[in-house]
């Protein structure tokens, strides 16, 4: 397996790192802050206890993957969240709820992207869904004063627009493909373990960030630390 976890820091890094020109980063968890036991207290504010372990890091039920994939409507997921829990939820509720996983992206990751598309391509690829995304898109446009995907990303990838979500290997085959980007030139970064197996399957070096931010993932020079180790 090529993956490996931030707190190593042995000779395998510098072997393998120093040829990257191309880095992919997950959102949820990478870029942006989330909060998953926060679904579960918006859920209870509406008088649905016992979803502790609804949607966590690492669990979600079917329905969710599908509605990551874009293959139900944020109306079908809706209409889901309604039937589960026998409430009669109003839209905007449910979005609440869905959307209670989202804290923030603090500046200095956005300023740390746009300094290292100066030095790599930069994609993104993330896990997300039709409520998530009009969200969070919304929000951080209305924070930055720009879209950051567009300002700080060669290209971003969402899994309900390309119908494939991590770990799916077929994901990580279309970015390759659409961005001509050489696999073994390509680091893939996310806080999830299981993803980074889609990523090694095609060649791509993984990344899990366990702990800490990707800040702490490059130098004063915006240079990766592992390949100075």
């Amino acid at each position: 397996m090529q993956y490996l976890n931030i707190s190593l820091k042995n000779s395998y890094l510098h072997k393998n790192m120093t040829n990257i020109k191309n880095i992919i980063f997950d959102f949820g968890g990478v870029i942006h802050d989330i909060r998953y036991e926060s679904v579960a207290e918006a859920f209870a504010k509406h008088g649905v206890g016992g979803l502790d372990r609804f949607y966590s890091k690492d669990f979600q039920p079917k329905e969710m993957d599908l509605f990551e994939k874009g293959l139900i409507t944020p109306a079908q997921y809706r209409d889901y969240i309604r039937a589960m829990t026998n409430v009669g939820l109003s839209d905007s509720e449910v979005d609440e709820i869905v959307n209670a996983i989202l804290i923030d992206v603090p500046a200095e990751r956005v300023n740390l992207l746009l300094r290292l598309r100066k030095h790599y391509k930069v994609f993104l690829f993330s896990n997300t869904n039709q409520i998530n995304y009009d969200c969070f898109t919304a929000r951080l446009k209305s924070k930055f004063g720009f879209d950051i995907f567009e300002r700080c990303f060669d290209a971003a990838y969402f899994s309900h627009f390309m119908h494939l979500r991590k770990p799916d290997p077929e994901g990580f085959k279309l970015i390759i493909a659409e961005q001509h980007i050489v696999p073994d030139e390509t680091l893939f970064i996310d806080d999830i373990k299981k993803n980074l197996e889609g990523a090694e399957a095609v060649g791509i070096h993984g990344l899990h960030l366990d702990k800490g931010t990707i800040l702490d993932l490059f130098d004063s020079e915006d240079d990766i630390i592992s390949r100075k180790i």
